[in-house]
């Protein structure tokens, strides 16, 4: 038989999710696959559960369902700053996962360098691979994950069609300022470069941080593809609703990819998720309010137990130090901190282009019941990671 396409040899299957796989092997708590265990905002239920019988249950337009990017434009508009046109500009996806493959596609023809900063999303490096494209990489330095503004010139000089933007950041929880985005937005000017946008956790910020639409900074609203979804704003990731805001000219291309890849977004998940995009402003405090609290007691129990970590601005995950453990190997110390303590993680160097295999990531977008026994777990982290590291080094 002929050959397999020589692209599905360049990447592997999704790390995290095999962690999830993992987990439910060991019974482990599943602190890998960044989502909720608990229930979407009640408005959203209720509103599903009379879609199931009212309907609709067959297509909707391509782009996606009017009364939905209406909402959804809306409320945009209002966050990122300028009137955003629903009919023109934007294309709602099957998740911010086909968000960014779209656009990826819309971009890049095979053989454009696309600058992706490492520690990244692992599916940033297989879009970059399935549209042809050829990855630049920029490392954000630990433990707060800056970028050198030489090394990022150094990058644009290659010509790059493209930058990818993850902010708030997964896997490091950075948070970009207002300063670094005008760095970035600078030199996309000077060498002609769009910037692509993962921005699903835009309301999952941090005081005294803030999150800044590259967008809205001056020059940029033509050159950004910006890309979210509804899946960790309302705790529906299963649902699979996300966007496309950009120009119109870009946005008629993105249609087109969007259109021949997925046909559509769920109609009726587009009509019961129209009662999250109208929840007022008092949700959004809320729902910070939450991670907040989250992210203190995860963080401080850490702290307790002396597990080394970063400090997230913003998102809900936060990079372990595990150096101490002796392994020479990240994904065999998960594998073990899911058998051995009951805890699920996701190993550093599926993140990180540069050899780097000291951190692994959890996430804390749990129910508080659930983080106070993830943290039981971990107290016994040290004593039985330690003796397994040294037999497995």
């Amino acid at each position: 038989m002929y050959p397999l396409s020589k692209k599905t040899a360049r990447f592997s299957d999704s790390v995290i999710r095999r962690m999830t796989r993992i987990c439910m092997k060991h019974g482990a708590v599943n602190l890998s696959q960044g989502f909720p265990d608990f229930d979407p905002p009640r408005a959203i239920l209720d509103r599903l559960a009379e879609v199931a019988y009212s309907g609709p249950h067959q297509y909707a337009v391509t782009w996606g369902a009017r009364n939905f990017r209406e909402a959804l434009a809306e409320k945009q508009s209002r966050l990122m700053g300028r009137a955003i046109d629903p009919e023109t500009e934007i294309v709602v996806t099957c998740g911010s996962t086909e968000a960014m493959m779209a656009a990826m596609l819309t971009v890049a023809d095979p053989g454009d360098k696309v600058i992706i900063f490492s520690p990244f999303y692992e599916n940033y490096g297989a879009d970059a691979i399935l549209s042809g494209a050829e990855s630049v990489y920029v490392p954000l330095h630990p433990p707060d994950y800056h970028f050198n503004p030489d090394e990022l010139e150094e990058a644009f000089k290659k010509r790059p069609k493209a930058l990818v933007l993850c902010n708030p950041s997964n896997p490091s929880g950075k948070v970009f300022t207002l300063e670094e985005l005008g760095v970035i937005a600078d030199l996309a000017q000077k060498y002609d470069a769009y910037v692509i946008t993962d921005e699903v956790y835009e309301h999952i910020v941090y005081a005294p941080h803030r999150h800044v639409y590259i967008s809205s900074l001056p020059g940029m609203a033509g050159r950004t593809i910006s890309c979210s979804s509804l899946s960790k704003t309302y705790s529906i990731t299963g649902w699979r609703l996300g966007y496309i805001i950009a120009s119109p000219e870009i946005i008629d291309a993105a249609r087109k990819v969007h259109d021949f890849l997925t046909v559509g977004a769920a109609a009726p998940l587009m009509e019961a998720a129209l009662a999250g995009l109208r929840l007022p402003d008092a949700y959004y405090n809320e729902l910070l309010a939450n991670y907040t609290e989250k992210r203190d007691i995860f963080l401080k129990g850490l702290d307790d137990l002396r597990i080394r970590h970063n400090d997230p601005a913003g998102a809900y995950y936060v990079m372990l130090d595990v150096s101490e453990f002796g392994y020479a190997d990240d994904y065999v110390l998960c594998e073990d901190l899911a058998r051995i303590v009951g805890v699920g993680a996701v190993p550093g160097s599926s993140f990180f282009r540069e050899d780097v295999r000291d951190f692994i990531r959890l996430h804390f977008a749990k129910k508080t019941e659930t983080l106070f026994e993830a943290l039981n777990r971990l107290e016994h982290m040290r004593s039985k990671m330690l003796r397994a590291g040294r037999k497995s080094g």
